[in-house]
């Protein structure tokens, strides 16, 4: 039987950028991942690069390492990962404060400005300035989060790494350390195993006794096919009410509720948002949910009417065109830091996962963290430690 250096664990981006960066180092890497098509949070994320947003010195290291990390990865990957800058518009319902919201964005590398209804349908033509009190605006990086995932993928493989389509059952444990993964079919050895599982981590490291404080909401999109309508900008809500409903979820009581079925922590919130990517598809959501059991089964039709309604206020021709609806999974941590390095009290065993700013930080995270793992210390990773986020 073949012993890997490395087996990791989900084949979204978390999974296939680190997989490369360690096949890079000369490391024998196995990558497992469930769905033949690939159905994950990368695949139905809007791709945005949020690398203005970074607020501690910890997160503006990390968007700059981000920004130029995306400025040659395609060059690297040597694949299109079609990188560039758009505008974001933020908007504000007229239930919320602009100046409240102006001063929230204080803190950020570069504080989005504010802009009148008028002024934003100026930049963005398809905004019903109606709907809203104002918006704010920021450059904004942008990728196909697909394509950006398989260059990743085809680079790895290139560097001989192994793909294989499984599901993982279980982790095996040998006293204190874990020496590999179970699947359906299979048993595979590797001399450590990273968990980038995103929704589903939580749940795979609990069925080997191992507690973390890692959560996950079930999020919503609806994806249209390729529409003659030109939407300029990125559009998203102003109000951040994902976080917040991050943070609530996360209270620690919470969390011995997290692996029981049948609880929704805090309420719905819609994101009503919209990106148009360069092959003229849209995507256009998006629902939040807070619910403990990860196979939880939404209701599309509703869903999607939600949906409907909350983006026919902002942006009304968007409303009625013909769309696909998806779910995945999304993983998030008590403090909006990804959860990077090794699981306390075991040897084999490791987690990358629960990213507020995905497409941003785990780029230049996975290249550290490789760095990291092969005898190069990161100070940036020791923070990133799961030992915060132990139970």
């Amino acid at each position: 039987m073949t012993t890997y250096d490395w087996i990791i664990v989900g084949a979204g981006i978390t999974g296939t950028s680190l997989s490369y960066e360690l096949a890079k180092k000369g490391l024998k890497v196995l990558l497992i991942e469930e769905n033949p098509t690939f159905e994950n949070a990368t695949r139905y994320s809007y791709g945005g690069l949020a690398y203005w947003s970074g607020s501690t010195p910890l997160t503006r290291q990390l968007c700059e390492d981000g920004k130029q990390r995306h400025q040659t990865l395609s060059e690297e990957l040597e694949a299109n990962t079609e990188f560039r800058e758009v505008d974001l518009i933020l908007t504000v319902s007229p239930e919320q404060n602009p100046e409240h919201i102006a001063e929230s964005y204080t803190k950020f590398i570069t504080p989005p400005r504010l802009l009148t209804p008028e002024e934003a349908c100026e930049i963005e033509p398809l905004l019903n300035p109606n709907g809203i009190a104002a918006a704010f605006t920021v450059r904004h990086g942008h990728i196909s989060p697909e394509k950006t995932n398989f260059a990743y993928l085809d680079a790895f493989k290139r560097l001989g790494g192994k793909l294989e389509i499984a599901t993982v059952t279980e982790l095996v444990k040998q006293g204190n350390k874990i020496t590999g993964v179970q699947t359906k079919n299979e048993t595979y050895k590797a001399e450590n195993t990273a968990i980038c599982a995103g929704g589903l981590s939580r749940s795979l490291l609990s069925s080997a006794g191992i507690s973390i404080r890692l959560h996950f909401t079930h999020t919503e999109v609806l994806e249209t096919p390729p529409v003659e309508i030109n939407l300029r900008t990125v559009v998203m809500s102003a109000g951040m009410e994902r976080f917040q409903l991050e943070a609530d979820a996360a209270k620690p009581e919470f969390e011995p509720l997290w692996d029981e079925p049948g609880h929704e922590f805090v309420p719905l919130i819609i994101d009503a948002s919209a990106v148009q990517l360069l092959n003229k598809q849209m995507r256009i959501g998006q629902p939040s949910r807070v619910l403990s059991d990860p196979n939880t089964k939404i209701n599309p039709a509703e869903s999607e009417a939600q949906i409907r309604n909350a983006i026919g206020k902002i942006l009304p021709s968007l409303q009625d065109l013909p769309a696909h609806w998806y779910h995945c999974l999304v993983a998030f941590t008590a403090d909006s830091l990804p959860l990077v390095g090794a699981i306390p009290d075991l040897t084999g065993i490791h987690i990358f996962s629960g990213f507020s700013n995905p497409l941003v930080f785990v780029p230049p995270l996975a290249q550290r963290f490789a760095n990291h793992l092969t005898g190069q210390p990161d100070e940036l990773v020791k923070q990133l430690s799961p030992l915060r986020s132990t139970l």
